[in-house]
This record gives structure tokens, sequence and C-alpha cells, in this order.
């Protein structure tokens, strides 16, 4: 089985109180045991208006905290050897893109290439307003940032010119380590303009839905046909969707026929199946037993 597996770190008030810090040592955790990515979502504040949250009911506690995921990424990269870094998603359109794309390749440099940058347009018009980013058109000034940081990571000097953004024989070094500039995958739905950005940015994808269900399966035959009609190599798709969790008779984890669920979604074409610690564990003296579990039972396949 080569499928890979990702572990989102959510839930963090729930898991470690007031020691945010413990998300570090969790990270360390996850490398030694061969996890093969960690990944962190994003919200800058978090305001009324919840109700509007897209994909139903909004999941966590208006205090949660939202540890900010390139900051806390870097302090994961100093404390870890082998373990892809990855945002899940981060809300580029509140990202000013000189300040993102140089905070993404000083974090790829020092994690030796090994930060993947999830994206998103955000939901949270509250949060975009409190930022001073204006809420509308976030989709095409996303697509401007990720241009941006692209010409950046990859030229110098540098120039660029949209409609949000430009600029003339820039130089921002240093460039990521990682041949290109840092991966970007999309989140969400497989709507038009996310097909365009994979078919234009590279073809990495983070559906909202869980990984067996149909809506990521139609999706992933999309994808392929679109690669192969435009003159690319489909086999290059990846996809990171989460695993179902599976229970006993008695409500409690079976860990062993959650994880029957990885060829299933291999078959499929996921090649990251996404575990959030939320989902798994309920306090923090289980997310030891856990990966450990996760990476014995992925040795015995």
């Amino acid at each position: 089985m080569s499928i890979a597996i990702s572990i989102t770190l959510s839930n963090l008030s729930e898991l470690f109180g007031d020691d945010l810090a413990a998300l570090v040592e969790t990270a360390r955790i996850a490398d030694a045991e061969g996890i093969d990515q960690l990944a962190l979502a994003d919200h800058l504040a978090i305001g009324t208006g919840t109700d509007h949250y897209p994909y139903g009911r909004y999941p966590y506690d208006l205090d949660e905290p939202w540890m900010e995921p390139l900051t806390s990424l870097a302090a994961i990269a100093g404390a870890t050897s082998r373990v892809r870094l990855a945002t899940g998603v981060l809300i580029a359109p509140l990202r000013p893109p000189l300040l993102l794309a140089k905070t993404a390749a000083t974090l790829d440099v020092l994690s030796q290439g090994r930060l993947d940058l999830g994206v998103g347009t955000g939901w949270h018009e509250a949060e975009f307003a409190a930022a001073g980013a204006p809420f509308e058109k976030r989709g095409a000034r996303m697509d401007d940032t990720l241009r941006a940081c692209l010409t950046l990571w990859n030229h110098s000097p540098a120039s660029f010119e949209s409609e949000t953004v430009s600029f003339t024989d820039l130089r921002c070094l240093p460039h990521p380590r990682q041949d290109g500039g840092v991966p970007l995958w999309f989140g969400g739905g497989l709507h038009p303009a996310n097909l365009r950005r994979m078919l234009e940015f590279g073809a990495r994808w983070l559906p909202a839905a869980l990984g067996n269900s149909d809506e990521v399966g139609q999706g992933i035959g999309t994808l392929r046909r679109a690669l192969t009609e435009a003159g690319r190599d489909a086999s290059t798709l990846q996809v990171r969707a989460g695993l179902k969790r599976r229970s006993d008779a008695a409500g409690n984890l079976d860990l062993d026929a959650t994880l029957a669920g990885l060829e299933s979604l291999e078959e499929r074409g996921v090649t990251l199946a996404a575990l959030g610690l939320r989902g798994f564990v309920r306090d923090s003296r289980e997310i030891r037993p856990f990966l450990e579990g996760v990476s014995a039972r992925r040795r015995r396949v």
C-alpha cells in the first residue's frame, strides 16, 4: 500500500488546554512514528456569523485557539526531520503576496524542502473585515497572490503585474528549497475555478468531503480527464482526503477497522489519507497510542 498518512492537528484546546506548545511534542512523536505529513488549519480570528460556514454546522467552539499555521510549522520544523509540513488550508487572500512568498520560502528552506502550502479563499466575512481585506473577489485576489509568489520563488529579479498586485525587479531571497517553489494544494469543492487553478498551478486537491464519498471519486475522475485533455500526465494528480472513523459497538474508536479503509481510498485515487486528531482522540493522553497504532497498522500491510 503506497497511500500516505496526513494528521491534521486540530481541536487544540480540548487536547492541550493552556499548554499549546505541546503541539510541538505531538509533532515529534508523529515524526518518529513515520507519519508522512502534519497539517494545520488557519483562522486569524473568529467573530459572529459562523452560520455562514459552507460545510454544514460550524464544528468548533468560538473560543477555540487557532495557532498561526506558518509560525507553528516553523517550530515543528525545528523539532522534526522528515515529516512534511502542511497548511490545510491557509486563507491566502488575507496575506500580502510579498509577505506570504517570503514566509513560505523561509519555512521551506528551514525545513529543507518539507512545506506543502494548502490554500483556500476563506468564508468568514468578519475575519476579512477585521484584517482590512476585501471579501469580494477574494478568489481572483488569491490567484494573483499565488502567481506573484511563484514569480518571486522562481526569478530574481522578479517582475509581475496584475489587477491586485504588481512589482518590478524585486529580489526576494531565499528561494524555496523545492524546485519550482512550494507545492500548492487547493481546498474546497471541484468547482470550475478550482479545476482551473489545479490545471494552472499543479493538480493537488484538498476536498472537504471524506475520501470514500461519491463527490471525491467523481472529482478525481474529472481531474484525471482534464489533465489528459490538457496533455498532462494524469498520474501526477495528488489528493488528500479524510478517512472515515469506524467505531465498535460501544462507540469507541476501532482503529483497525478505520485503517482498513485506506485500501478503498487508494483504489479511488486518494494519495494522502487525512486523519484529524479531533476525530480520533479525546485527550492528549491518547495521542501517542493513536499515532503508534497508525504506524503499527501500516507496517503490517
